[in-house]
């Protein structure tokens, strides 16, 4: 059975929707603030967080960034906030998906399903990708780690598979409607956004200077490319 970390200090929120999930076969724990579900989620083994972005003593925010430093897996961050500022945050803070409320029960399961089942592919796809090295960047699939001159890199799991998937098609261009649906697979939010925190993140991580960016190339009008 997967298990599910729901941190939400609405207890009327969190027992509506640890109800859908439990319907649907899923082992729900819940955390009523920040630093409890952040205690947790570091201590526990889960398939997947509910993180909501407005929590007493540590934010949705902070609990994410604090996740990320240890561990690799999805997080969907959900909030009464829909401002463009607040989404870009949490998914360049590490977030997989951004969910704003209200919304239906049915939905949250059915992005609960796709991200687990996504991830899931990805770690267990290891058999059929190879180690990609060129100009001091090393991206090795079965470890899921990228090392830049030797020196390591910590990548989240969307940042990893679409630098992965871009240097795996060298000098080719993709579109960012392309790179979402190859990589999100799921409307979860509008494409450009969601690509450009991301590859704004993968090069903060891999580049001395992000302005003449040595790997991912921004293709003007048509999408990125990896400089093969």
């Amino acid at each position: 059975m997967k298990s599910i970390l729901l941190i939400e200090d609405d207890i009327t929120i969190s027992e509506l929707q640890r109800d859908y999930l439990e319907i649907n076969g899923y082992q729900v724990d819940m955390a009523a603030d920040g630093e409890t579900g952040l205690r947790m989620s570091l201590a526990g083994s889960y398939d997947l967080i509910i993180l909501d972005l407005m929590l007493p003593k540590l934010s949705g925010f902070d609990v994410c960034k604090k996740i990320r430093e240890k561990k690799n897996i999805p997080i969907l961050m959900v909030s009464s906030r829909s401002e463009d500022i607040d989404i870009i945050r949490g998914l360049g803070l590490g977030a997989d998906d951004y969910m704003t409320k209200p919304f239906k029960p049915g939905e949250l399961v059915a992005r609960v399903k796709a991200h687990i089942a996504r991830y899931e592919r990805l770690v267990g796809a290891k058999d059929v990708k190879n180690e990609i090295q060129i100009r001091g960047l090393l991206i090795n699939p079965d470890t899921r780690k990228v090392f830049v001159n030797e020196e390591e890199t910590v990548l989240t799991t969307k940042e990893f598979d679409l630098l992965y998937f871009l240097a795996s098609h060298p000098d080719k261009v993709f579109s960012k409607t392309h790179l979402f649906e190859r990589i999100w697979g799921i409307d979860a939010l509008g494409d450009m956004q969601t690509v450009t925190v991301h590859i704004r993140k993968i090069r903060e991580k891999t580049e001395s200077n992000c302005a003449e960016p040595t790997y991912v190339e921004t293709v003007w009008g048509a999408g990125y490319r990896f400089k093969g």
